[in-house]
C-alpha cells in the first residue's frame, strides 16, 4: 500500500501543479469531510479506491492539461503480420516520443489507460521524472520521509 500511496503523491502532485483542486475533488467523490491530505491518500490506497481518482474526468483533464502540448513515450511492441508471401512474422517496433496538441487529450489518454492491466504503469510514463518510477525507488523516497 505504502508504494501506491506515493505514486498516488506523485501523481497527485503533478495534478495540482497544473490547477487540480485535490480537497475539492475528495470531498465531492469520497466524503464531505476533508480528512488532510495524507488521510485522504492512505484512504484511497486502500481496497483500490484509488480509481475513482485515476478515472476522475477532473483528475485526468489536470493530468493530461487542455490544449497543453505534451510528450510521452510509446513503447515497444511486438506483433505478428503476414508479409507479402503470405508468411506470418514478427514485427518489433521500437519505442518512440510522441507529442501531442489536442484539446481534449484527456479523453484519449483515459481510453488507453482503461485498456492497459495496470493503470499506474500508463501514468508513470508522463510524470516528470527522467526514469521510470519503480517500487523499489518509492519505497527508498518513503523511508527517505
Amino acid at each position: 500500500m505504502n508504494h501506491r500511496k506515493e505514486l498516488l503523491r506523485l501523481l497527485l502532485s503533478q495534478a495540482q501543479f497544473n490547477g487540480f483542486e485535490f480537497r475539492s475533488w475528495f470531498q465531492t467523490h469520497v466524503q464531505p469531510t476533508w480528512p488532510g491530505t495524507e488521510q485522504a491518500l492512505t484512504m484511497l490506497a486502500t481496497e483500490s479506491r484509488y480509481y475513482a481518482l485515476l478515472f476522475s474526468h477532473d483528475f485526468a483533464r489536470f493530468y493530461w492539461r487542455t490544449g497543453a502540448r505534451i510528450s510521452f513515450i510509446v513503447p515497444s511492441i511486438t506483433y505478428p503480420r503476414v508479409n507479402r508471401s503470405g508468411e506470418v512474422v514478427q514485427v518489433t517496433r521500437k519505442p518512440f516520443t510522441r507529442r501531442t496538441i489536442k484539446p481534449d487529450v484527456w479523453k484519449y489518454h483515459l481510453r488507453q489507460m482503461a485498456a492497459t492491466e495496470d493503470p499506474f504503469n500508463y501514468l508513470r510514463r508522463f510524470l516528470p521524472v527522467p526514469e521510470p518510477v519503480s517500487e523499489a525507488v518509492l519505497a527508498e523516497q518513503a523511508a527517505q520521509r
